[in-house]
């Protein structure tokens, strides 16, 4: 895969690149991860699409320890297309990467070609967090609070209940993390900043959208039943789909990025 290094507002971040062809798909992972855990939902798109998978702003190598904003992580976005020479793109996140996809919609419209949301977080601010979250997002702020003096391997607790295979890849994800970043992105999720503020700005969103529903105490059912009522162009996929990666191959296969306004 390629490595690509670009600034966005004076900071120099992180993404990788694979496949060719004038269509761009963009895949955001969501916070305390890397391009890592993006890149398998979109690796099928490789033979025919340009994909591009960056370690968002406060996450990976894209190291900055800095106040997070969903605007400014959408403007890295931007950036990142401006780098690559690209007008275009369907852009999508899995988790709270899709808070920054759906903010890039609205705040980047005409760069935005579709947009694929997997098991969003975000409720937006009339919502707002659910107890479950607020609970989980305080819990984890908490452990990677103690990051800058202890180290990031504080992390490795956060990470012991997931199943085998992914908890491997996130123990490994761990190993090159930057302990501010951590701070940053850990009290940006726990603050409960949201990427819109009422479903009229979902309705707002006239683009192509494929949305993989959650269910579960991060991922909660209301959110993606608020998307799915309320994005006109949305395409739903259940959460209880196998295989994630062909559903989102489907929905950018039946679009065309390139040529859309």
């Amino acid at each position: 895969m390629n490595e690509i290094w670009f600034e966005s507002t004076g900071t120099r971040l992180f993404a990788v690149e694979d496949g060719a062809g004038p269509a761009v798909v963009v895949m955001l992972h969501g916070g305390m991860a890397s391009h890592v855990a993006s890149l398998p939902l979109v690796a099928p798109l490789i033979p025919r699409f340009r994909v591009v998978t960056p370690d968002v702003r406060g996450n990976g190598r894209s190291r900055d320890g800095s106040p997070l904003t969903f605007d400014r992580l959408a403007d890295d976005v931007a950036a990142l297309l401006d780098h690559l020479g690209v007008e275009r793109a369907v852009i999508g996140g899995v988790s709270g990467g899709a808070g920054v996809a759906l903010r890039c919609a609205l705040r980047h419209r005409e760069r935005t070609a579709g947009l694929v949301l997997v098991k969003p977080v975000h409720g937006g601010e009339e919502l707002g967090y659910t107890a479950a979250q607020k609970q989980t997002f305080a819990g984890m702020d908490a452990v990677a609070g103690r990051a800058l003096d202890e180290g990031v391997q504080v992390l490795r607790p956060l990470y012991a209940n997931l199943p085998p295979e992914i908890r491997e890849k996130a123990l490994a994800m761990i190993e090159g993390f930057d302990a501010a970043s951590v701070v940053a992105t850990s009290h940006f999720i726990a603050s409960g900043a949201q990427p819109f503020t009422t479903a009229a700005d979902l309705e707002a969103i006239s683009l192509p959208t494929l949305l993989v529903r959650g269910d579960d105490p991060l991922h909660p059912a209301e959110v993606s039943d608020l998307y799915a009522r309320h994005l006109p162009q949305c395409r739903t996929a259940p959460a209880s789909t196998a295989d994630v990666a062909a559903e989102i191959a489907a929905f950018c296969e039946a679009i065309d990025p390139a040529s859309r306004p």
